[in-house]
């Protein structure tokens, strides 16, 4: 499965702000971010770049496919998907990223960044309503159920997440910390969803 396997940090650098990729890292001193605010590479610090009309646009896009870890082939897909659907194109196509399994794992709390959930996934350590789901894309509808398997219960990496992570944090989520599982209580609505991001910018990017 194609996927990116660069430096997470350098994607932060280049979008000028913090897209918490590496979990726990991000909130700590050790962040590359805070000790090199300017973009990476040779002329990065000295170099002053005016974005087109387009650019800015581009910008959004990379921003938003690299929060959630997507490649463009899929990202695009799922940009044709929320066009077909009723309702604001861009709202549309937040909402089927946050359904997707991976990022459920990682709102939940079940792992410290979306890279680490996939993984979890991978790796099958996670169920959707009893059943075993190995694919990160999968996605996720009102009501189901997603709980980490019976075998995987005892795994340092998942309790420690869970330590960092406080209850109920999100509307569209319920977590059980005794029992390692989660529901998916509706699909979230846009002021729900936490990333800065100007969808609309998308949307107009991909209309040309």
């Amino acid at each position: 499965m194609a996927r990116y396997t660069g430096p997470s940090c350098k994607l932060c650098r280049r979008e000028k702000q913090k897209l918490f990729l590496k979990g726990s890292k991000c909130h700590s001193e050790k962040c590359p971010l805070d000790k090199k605010s300017y973009p990476p590479g040779q002329h990065g610090l000295n170099r002053r770049q005016k974005f087109s009309e387009y650019g800015v646009q581009l910008r959004e896009k990379q921003k938003v496919k690299r929060i959630y870890g997507l490649l463009e082939s899929q990202f695009h897909g799922y940009f044709e998907k929320a066009n077909r659907q009723k309702g604001v194109t861009g709202e549309n196509l937040l909402k089927i990223l946050e359904s997707r399994l991976d990022n459920v794992v990682f709102r939940l709390g079940f792992a410290p960044s979306r890279k680490a959930a996939r993984q979890l996934v991978l790796h099958c350590h996670l169920t959707v309503n009893g059943g075993v789901v190995n694919i990160p894309s999968y996605l996720v509808t009102a009501g189901d159920v997603i709980a980490i398997r019976e075998q995987s219960k005892k795994l340092d990496f998942i309790h420690d997440s869970l330590r960092k992570t406080k209850e109920n944090v999100y509307n569209w989520l319920s977590l059980d910390k005794a029992a390692l599982s989660g529901i998916f209580m509706q699909v979230p609505e846009r002021e729900e969803i936490p990333i800065t991001a100007s969808e609309q910018l998308i949307v107009e990017l991909y209309s040309k």
